[in-house]
């Protein structure tokens, strides 16, 4: 008998058409699939012949122990997270919950995370050095989020910006462009794109000192350029520095 499997796949941005071959086969060769509700509901129709396993925001360790008994079980399991499974994904919880069942086997199938495929319906304003940094303090201090994105700023890197905003963090975003606007000037452009890959799509171009007023949501990726960073025929692009 071969060993409990699990996967741990990333989504991508979307539904089928945005996911990897490898993510694929990894959905269509498991006998249930686990995942935070929304992105459960991306892919249920594609995949209408598994066992669904779902619940809801921060309740991520109870779904990877639901998950863990199953391939016990003998089923092979696959986590779902939307993009990458190894960028503010399941993977890393989904090890801790088996650090004692050495037995299980688990494979991370990468995904395109938000900042490459969001990066991409902007242009290309992360071609060189770049940094992830999320909003969401529920498992990180806000102090110390404050303190990368002043690091990150004064470093001049270009920041993708994850969790934007929510009810209860509405006005982190502009928390976070006054701890940047101390370091950079507020005219470095800076995309925000929504829906990315899903129905609703769309994107908007602006600055730094204009974004601390935008409004935006948990389905919001926001781009922040650096100090070469340029808009050229409507598309934020960051040279690298080739010679033209």
């Amino acid at each position: 008998m071969s060993n409990p499997k699990i996967y741990v796949v990333g989504l991508g941005p979307g539904g089928v058409e945005q996911m990897t071959q490898r993510a694929i086969k990894a959905l269509q060769e498991c006998d249930v699939i686990a995942g935070y509700h929304v992105y459960i509901k991306l892919i249920k129709d594609d995949f209408a012949d598994k066992t669904f396993l779902s619940n809801g925001m921060r309740k991520e360790v109870d779904r990877c122990k639901l998950a863990l008994e199953e391939a016990l079980k003998g089923q092979t399991v696959a986590m779902i997270s939307s993009g990458d499974a190894g960028v503010y994904g399941m993977a890393g919880i989904m090890c801790q919950v088996c650090k004692d069942h050495p037995e299980v086997e688990i494979e991370v199938v990468p995904g395109i995370t938000a900042a490459c495929s969001g990066a991409a319906v902007l242009g290309a304003p992360l071609i060189a050095d770049f940094c992830t940094i999320s909003l969401s303090d529920l498992l990180t201090p806000w102090e110390k989020i404050e303190k990368r994105l002043d690091c990150a700023s004064k470093a001049d890197f270009c920041i993708a910006l994850y969790n934007p905003s929510s009810i209860k963090r509405h006005d982190y975003l502009q928390k976070a462009c006054d701890i940047m606007l101390k370091n950079q000037p507020g005219t470095i452009p800076c995309g925000i794109v929504r829906n990315i890959g899903r129905e609703g799509e769309a994107y908007e171009l602006t600055t730094l000192a204009e974004l601390r007023d935008k409004q935006v949501d948990m389905f919001s990726t926001v781009v922040i350029g650096n100090t070469q960073t340029e808009v050229i025929n409507g598309r934020m692009v960051t040279p690298r520095g080739y010679r033209l």
